[in-house]
């Protein structure tokens, strides 16, 4: 069974791109765009290895998606992407992240 990523993003293109981009990582890609959506995959996926916030939400939906994640499945780290490296930076990114917590 591939771990589950749920990425989660203000558009709905970044995260489709990342996906995309890093298909090659033995992983299985899952994507929300707000705290419904996040609720509803952490309920019906149980294998979620970690959370990738993206830099696109403003920093109270961060912080509270934070605290959704963490109160559900407090196993589950949480990342969050910088906002320096723009949209492009994401698939790096994330890749950096499944790489060194989820694959190591």
């Amino acid at each position: 069974m591939k771990p589950v990523i749920l990425l989660v993003g203000r558009l709905p293109g970044v995260v489709e791109t990342v996906a995309r981009e890093l298909e090659d990582m033995p992983v299985e890609w899952l994507g929300a765009h707000d705290r419904d959506e996040v609720e509803r995959q952490l309920e019906a996926e149980p294998a979620i290895a970690c959370v990738v916030i993206g830099a696109g939400l403003d920093d109270r939906i961060r912080g509270e998606l934070i605290g959704v994640v963490a109160a559900r499945r407090p196993d589950v780290t949480i990342h969050l992407k910088d906002r320096a490296s723009g949209p492009a930076g994401m698939a790096p990114f994330v890749r950096r992240v499944v790489a060194s917590e989820v694959l190591r």
